[in-house]
Order: structure tokens, then sequence, then C-alpha cells
């Protein structure tokens, strides 16, 4: 079954993390490519920062941001959506998630054609030409956008997530820390929940391990939620004789430029970790708290071993180990 060329078209994706579009970037580029103009807009949530992430993303147009807390909530919420949906002059919207209230919101603002899921009481608000089957409603979100383009028999030209660096988030990290010598290193020590978080006291181990094979310099990643983690973390690395740089709270398109630019990523399962293997940085992700990522041949997953639980079973040495056996033969001839 094939799909007619739209003019313009929306992508509602609003599964709130980094990560969660970076895990769509290669749906969100398939469907841009079924566009007349090869573009989409794309309604998310903020604490994306999508419109930091995808800057440098030719396919998407506009960035619109949901507000289920606030202004999109409710009834009201709901005629406020449909405005806004509505502005946009959309023929074809496509829903990647199983609400009813987007398709709802989809159907009062008159786009004409509404895909989706299928999922529940959407199935009766859309109007596209498939449904997912029951037994892949409620799989991982990579797994449902892949099987929907696959019944509409929209190829994905990516096998995995690609992420675009903006030029001038590149010269300005390169500027930033000119004085840092290659290779680099990223920790990344953000977390979206405690149990994923393995700690300050671990990191600078990490980090002062590194630092005496003398594997590059390290910068520490992570939001301005994680700028007290990173401040101990730093005291800790400095009162041992270690060095490393702070790029936590950089803005996003800084952070990804930061990355492309790295040899490896170490660190907690957050969007940070997806986003360096979106760069084709080889990203080591400590997975005590969640399960392993799957879908990017760029992440190599450690956890505990088979008598330890949660992200305190993971080593010091269990991480420099795995690095120092993997980390060397994805080193870039840029000197990554």
């Amino acid at each position: 079954m094939n799909l007619a060329p739209s003019r313009r078209t929306l992508i509602i994706q609003p599964l709130p993390g980094i990560g969660d579009m970076v895990w769509h970037l290669p749906h969100l580029h398939a469907i841009a490519a079924t566009t007349v103009s090869g573009r989409i807009d794309l309604l998310t949530k903020p604490r994306s920062q999508t419109d930091r992430l995808l800057c440098a993303d030719s396919t998407v147009e506009r960035v619109l941001w949901l507000d289920r807390a606030a202004a999109h909530a409710g009834m009201r919420g709901l005629l406020r959506l449909t405005t806004l949906l509505r502005q946009g002059g959309y023929q074809r919207v496509w829903i990647l998630h199983g609400s009813a209230r987007y398709a709802l919101a989809a159907l009062l603002a008159g786009i004409p054609e509404r895909i989706g899921y299928g999922v529940g009481w959407q199935t009766a608000l859309l109007n596209g030409p498939v449904r997912l089957p029951p037994e892949l409603r409620h799989t991982h979100p990579i797994q449902r956008a892949d099987a929907l383009l696959d019944l509409l028999n929209i190829p994905c030209a990516e096998p995995e997530p690609l992420l675009q660096i903006a030029a001038e988030a590149d010269q300005a990290v390169t500027e930033r820390f000119a004085a840092w010598p290659l290779p680099w290193i990223a920790l990344g020590i953000g977390s979206s929940e405690p149990w994923k978080q393995w700690g300050a006291v671990r990191f600078a181990e990490l980090a002062l391990a590194l630092h005496q094979q003398q594997a590059g310099s390290i910068f520490i990643v992570g939001g301005s939620a994680e700028r007290a983690l990173a401040d101990e973390l730093l005291t800790r690395i400095h009162a041992s004789g270690g060095q490393a740089a702070d790029a936590v709270a950089s803005p996003l398109e800084q952070t990804a430029a930061l990355l492309a630019r790295c040899r490896a990523y170490l660190g907690n399962d957050t969007g940070v970790l997806n986003m360096a293997a979106a760069l084709q940085t080889p990203a080591f992700g400590l997975f005590g708290g969640s399960q392993p990522l799957w879908h990017s041949c760029f992440i190599y997953p450690i956890t505990p071993p088979e008598s330890e639980a949660g992200m305190a079973g993971i080593t010091v040495p269990q991480v420099l180990d795995r690095y120092l056996q993997l980390g060397q033969l994805h080193a870039h001839q840029d000197g990554r």
C-alpha cells in the first residue's frame, strides 16, 4: 500500500525525552520523504528540546510545542490544540502515539488525512489506510513506528538514527575547548530517574582511571539539573590531581557538536547517550537501572554481573576495561 505525496504534513510525537525524539529520527526522515517539499512540521513537548536538537535538520520546517500540563490540558486545552492545528493548514497528520486526544484534535481541526497506530478509541478517529495489529500496539516506540511505516511500504533509508550538527555550534565548541587536547571522551552524568544514576564517586574514579591511562581529555556532560552533581564530581577529580572540562548545561546543539568530536561517550542511559550514538560516536551505556538499548550499533551496553543488581553493581574497572577493549577500535582517523 503506497501513499500519495502530501503537501503540508504534521507529525505528532508527544513522548517527552530527548532520547525519544532521537529514536524517531529515521521515521521523521522517512515521512518527510513522502511530502512534496521534503519537509514536515513537528508537534512535541518542550522537554525534548527538539528546536535545539534538530536545528540543523533540513527536513524539519517548524517545531510546535505541546503543553499537556497547562495550555493544552482539559477541554479548553483540547480546543486550543485544535486551533493550533487548524492554523497549520495541514493535509496530513501522523500521530506516533496511541492517544485518542491528538487524533480528535486533528479531526476537529479539519485535517483530511489522519494516520496513526489505531490504539483503542484512536481507531475511530483515524482515516489512514492501516492500523497496527494488536500484538504491536504496546511494544517499544521504535518498533511501533517501524511497523506503521512497513504497513504503508514507506522505506526507512536510515537503518538507525542520524543526527545533524549545526555549523555554528561546532565552531562554538571548537573555540570554547581549543585548549583541551584530543582525543576527547565524554562522561554523561545525566539521568532522568535516580535508579539510572551511577553517582559522582564512581564517575570521579573513572575519570581518574582514564587520566592515569592517558586516554584523553575528559568532558563532563549533563543538563542543568546535574549542576550540583557535576560540581561534586569536578571537585573530586581536581582534589585527586586529575583534570576534566565542564560542559554541563551547554546548549543542546553544542552538546551534540561536542559529542560528535568525542572518541567515546561513557555514562548513564540518557538522551545524551542516544545523541552520541546518533552521531556515530561509540556510546558505552551503563544499564544497571534500565533495559539495554538495541537499536544502534554504536551503543555498547554495560550491565551488572549476574550476581549483582542495579547501577551499584557496575564497577569502574568493568567500564574501563570495556572501553579500553573496544574504544580504540572506533577511534576515527580525524583524531577523535
